[in-house]
């Protein structure tokens, strides 16, 4: 070998290349570029360090059910990562439950749960009702006992409960049930003698003196009107019901409702009647 040529060896008949490495026809291999090894050195980075975000899982249990399918069936819903990977049984659950709900449902309103009376005999002039319905439960808040009214009443006591009364007792410490004073009956104004028939002997009005909320704690009108836990709560759950209903009484009306608030649905000509 001179100057770089390349030497020739024969070896069983085969030549084999001899020459050395800075003699060699083809480039040696060449270190990798510093931009090469930047890149490899992000892809190896943690995902906090990374130039491009990445979507990042939402527990280890996602992550590593991620890697075996099979095991995204026995995730939480809350963890399912696409609705599709739920299981059956939640879904067929919740089917269920909104088929209950509608089968005892009335008035055309699934948050209204009861069941039909229809026409309600009048025992003296001025009263019964037309297809009324007895009421246990509204915007999923239960009635101490079930209470007949019509369901245009029906509706706005919903309406009140859900839009009303809990925004007033706010989310924390929510109502799960209206004390119920009076609903349908037969009779005149605060039962006086000779007054006209009260818009309960019609099915149109229901008394509320208390309510428990989710804590088990039972909130009267004619204590918590004035307590200073409760008094602005109740106060603001007052004043919602004036809109939905058409006769607003309150203990500051007069002293037959100091103890308890009387909605009715009646209809005035200057609107709503608020006290």
């Amino acid at each position: 070998m001179r100057n770089g040529m390349v030497a020739l060896a024969f070896v069983g008949g085969a030549s084999v290349c001899a020459a050395a490495p800075e003699t060699s026809l083809r480039p040696a291999p060449r270190p990798a570029e510093p931009v090469q090894m930047a890149a490899l050195a992000v892809t190896a980075t943690s995902p906090d360090t990374q130039l491009r975000p990445v979507v990042r899982p939402v527990s280890d249990q996602i992550l590593m059910a991620a890697a075996r399918p099979a095991d995204l069936q026995s995730l939480s819903p809350e963890l399912s990562l696409r609705p599709s990977l739920r299981p059956d049984s939640i879904v067929e659950q919740a089917l269920f439950k909104r088929r209950r709900l509608r089968k005892g449902s009335v008035c055309g309103d699934i948050s209204i749960q009861g069941e039909k009376v229809g026409h309600v005999p009048a025992k003296q002039a001025g009263c019964g009702a037309q297809d009324a319905v007895r009421v246990r439960s509204v915007a999923g808040v239960t009635l101490s006992q079930s209470a007949v009214m019509t369901c245009e009443t029906a509706q706005a006591l919903n309406t009140w409960v859900e839009d009303g009364l809990q925004p007033a007792f706010r989310r924390r410490n929510q109502v799960v049930s209206l004390r119920v004073a009076a609903h349908y009956a037969c009779r005149t104004r605060n039962n006086r003698p000779g007054a006209r028939i009260s818009e309960h002997g019609k099915g149109r009005a229901i008394d509320i003196s208390g309510f428990t909320l989710e804590s088990g704690e039972l909130v009267t009108v004619a204590q918590g009107w004035s307590a200073k836990g409760f008094s602005k709560r109740l106060r603001k759950a007052w004043s919602a019901a004036c809109g939905p209903f058409g006769t607003v009484l309150g203990p500051e009306a007069d002293r037959y409702h100091r103890d308890h608030f009387h909605f009715d649905t009646a209809k005035h000509r200057s609107g709503p009647y608020c006290r």
